[in-house]
Order: structure tokens, then C-alpha cells, then sequence
């Protein structure tokens, strides 16, 4: 007999899978139904599927601002929530916070919203951030708390009246790592390589780190450059498949491709590396690379620099200054292996100490305890 259905909903399968699946099946595991609610891909929602959880398709533009748009948003999960009729549902990302939240709220469903980064909206003073804001306001008035992945973003969201102080919780761990699957592994030879992970966006920092890359290729003609993560054709911020394919025809970077392991790439690289100005929550990029023993360059930016000791575990630059980031490169190419390894290990520990995925379970299952006896 299941203990009760939890419903989780982000803006992409790839996301829920990627980001979220340890969550998702321990409480399949422990007797619990799950309900995962995303665009369908047509690779993630099978292996959602696979792990055990009800897969429902839901057409989501996630920039978009199409009032219509996203009225037929708004009802369509009012559809699924009425219909599966969940004990209790986590929100992630932008527009399920809002419209599950509006949905869930308006059906007398309890539900958490978690906030994995603000992107523009906090950035922006124009009419669509205004409405963002109220649509925030007016879903999490419903809302049993709210979680966030770092101090400012709950910050702004307090001092923006969007919620009040004591409904906003800090997930110190962020979303947390599954530290088992990956392994501390030294960092050998003399050739030095850096890994961008993420999606092909100009706000991920991939521009910069290109130029970064076009600064120091001259002086440093072996050390390679490389770009792993899926190009993301839906989005303004996405850098066109032509852009990339002239960077590498120029010589600065490499394109990898895209993955859903991406352990034997950060194992084969001296440095992983993010350059975003985008506001993060915490980036699992840089988790996965630092619990792999690798230093990690990153900007002084909200979210990121939570993960690295700047001069300890990695270096943190200036946004948007591929100066900064090549200077903060070269201090990698330009040290030790045992200086690297010892950087790396720094790194590791600070991840399974501060950010541990059975530490944010331990509080899934705290808030679930509370609504479902």
C-alpha cells in the first residue's frame, strides 16, 4: 500500500532527471508514489519512467510571455493536479513555481516551491519582471514555506515583499550531490585542460570563457579548452550552433557534445571551470567537479561562490571579464600537479561536507512527515 503520491515538476525532463532523480527515488523506494511533470523529451521522461515514476507531459515555454500562453499553463496543471490528486507536490524552477504553485494553491494542495536561481527576473526592472514578481507574490502566499539554494536569494525575495522572512528556508547543501557517484581521482601528466559543463548559454559565461580561451591559446598552444552541455535552441540566451562550430573551426575551444555522465569528462580534464553571470541557485557543474578533486574557477557570483575557498579549492573571478577568468586560468596551467591534487581534495571535502544530497533528503522527508502521517 503507498504511503501517499508526491508530485515534482520542472521546467525540463533532462533537469528532473539530472538534478533531481536521487530525490525522486528514495521516496519511490520508501513506498511512495511519484509523479514527475515536465516537457516530455522523449529520453529523460523514459528514464524517469524507468526509476519508477509516473511521467506527465506538459507544454511549457519557459521564456515565453504570451498571456494566453500561460493561462493554458496555469489550467493544464490545475488539470493534473485535480486529477492525480497529489498528497503533496515540490516545485522547480520559474514557471511551475508560479503556475503549480497558483494550481496547487487554488486546489487546496499543499506544496513546497524551490527556487533553483533567479535568472533574469531580479536583473531586470522591466514590465516582465514586475509581473513575475507579482505572480511570485500571489503563488507562495499559498505555499507551506519556500526553499532556496542560497542566502541572497532569499534575501531579495524578502525584501522585494514577496514573501515574509520566516517563510523562506535556506537548502544550505543546495539541491546536494549524490557523493557516492563520483571519485576523488589525481590529476597526473603535464598537459592541462579546462571543462565548461553546462548548457550552451551566453549567461553560463560560454562566450567568456572562449574569449578567455582566444587570450591564452597563443602562449599556451597545447592547453586545451573544451565545451561540454547541449545547445539550447529555445533559448534567447542560447548560443547558436553556428557560433560554436566557427570556435572550433578558429582553434580556441572544442565541442563535446552533450551527456548525461559526465564523470570520464571531468576526470579527464585539469580544471572545471563556469564563468556565469546568470543567478545561479548552486551549480551542480562545479559540485561535480570539485567532488571529483578538481580545482574549480567560478565567478564571485550569487550561487557560485558558495561552492569554492577562493585560493583553497579553486579560484573565483569577475563576472563577465574574460581578463579575470584567463588570469585565474593561468594560475592552473601554471601550477603543480601536487599543487592541483591538493586544491582538488580541498574541494572534495567541502562538498561532501556542505553539500551532500542525503542531507537536503533528510529535510524532503522532514516536510513531508509534517503533512502526510
Amino acid at each position: 500500500m503507498s504511503k501517499g503520491k508526491i508530485l515534482f515538476s520542472g521546467n525540463t525532463a533532462w533537469s528532473m532527471y539530472n538534478f533531481r532523480r536521487q530525490v525522486i527515488s528514495y521516496f519511490i523506494k520508501d513506498g511512495y508514489d511519484a509523479v514527475v511533470v515536465a516537457p516530455n523529451d522523449n529520453v529523460h521522461n523514459k528514464k524517469l519512467e524507468e526509476i519508477g515514476a509516473k511521467f506527465i507531459n506538459i507544454e511549457l515555454d519557459r521564456k515565453g510571455t504570451n498571456p494566453i500562453g500561460e493561462l493554458k499553463l496555469f489550467f493544464r496543471f490545475r488539470k493534473i493536479i485535480k486529477s492525480e490528486k497529489p498528497d503533496y507536490c515540490f516545485f522547480y524552477t520559474i514557471k511551475p513555481n508560479i503556475y503549480g504553485g497558483l494550481a496547487a494553491g487554488l486546489t487546496k494542495t499543499n506544496f513546497t516551491p524551490i527556487t533553483t536561481g533567479l535568472g533574469f527576473i531580479f536583473n531586470n526592472k522591466g514590465m516582465v519582471s514586475k509581473i513575475s514578481k507579482s505572480l511570485y507574490k500571489a503563488a507562495f502566499s499559498f505555499a507551506d514555506n519556500v526553499w532556496f539554494l542560497n542566502d541572497q536569494d532569499k534575501k531579495d525575495f524578502v525584501e522585494s515583499k514577496i514573501i515574509k522572512e520566516e517563510k523562506g528556508f535556506v537548502l544550505k547543501a543546495g539541491e546536494g550531490l549524490d557523493i557516492n557517484r563520483f571519485h576523488l581521482t589525481e590529476i597526473t601528466g603535464d598537459k592541462r585542460s579546462f571543462l565548461l559543463s553546462a548548457r550552451m548559454l551566453y549567461e553560463k559565461g560560454v562566450g567568456i570563457f572562449e574569449e578567455a580561451a582566444r587570450i591564452l591559446k597563443p602562449q599556451y598552444p597545447n592547453v586545451e579548452f573544451n565545451l561540454l552541455g547541449f545547445i539550447d535552441k529555445g533559448n534567447p540566451e542560447g548560443i547558436p550552433e553556428e557560433t560554436i562550430n566557427q570556435w572550433v573551426k578558429e582553434g580556441n575551444v572544442n565541442y563535446l557534445g552533450k551527456t548525461d555522465d559526465v564523470r570520464p569528462f571531468i576526470e579527464q580534464s585539469t580544471c572545471v571551470v563556469l564563468p556565469s553571470y546568470y543567478r545561479e541557485g548552486v551549480p551542480f557543474s562545479i559540485l561535480e567537479g570539485a567532488a571529483c578533486g578538481r580545482p574549480i574557477i567560478t565567478t564571485d557570483n550569487t550561487g557560485c561562490r558558495e561552492v569554492v575557498n577562493d585560493g583553497v579549492s579553486g579560484y573565483l573571478c569577475k563576472k563577465k571579464d574574460a581578463q579575470s577568468l584567463a588570469k585565474a586560468m593561468e594560475k592552473i596551467i601554471n601550477s603543480d600537479n601536487e599543487t592541483l591534487n591538493k586544491m582538488g581534495k580541498a574541494g572534495r571535502e567541502k562538498v561532501e561536507n556542505e553539500f551532500n544530497v542525503n542531507d537536503v533528503i533528510e529535510i524532503y522527508k522532514q516536510e513531508i512527515k509534517k503533512h502526510l502521517k
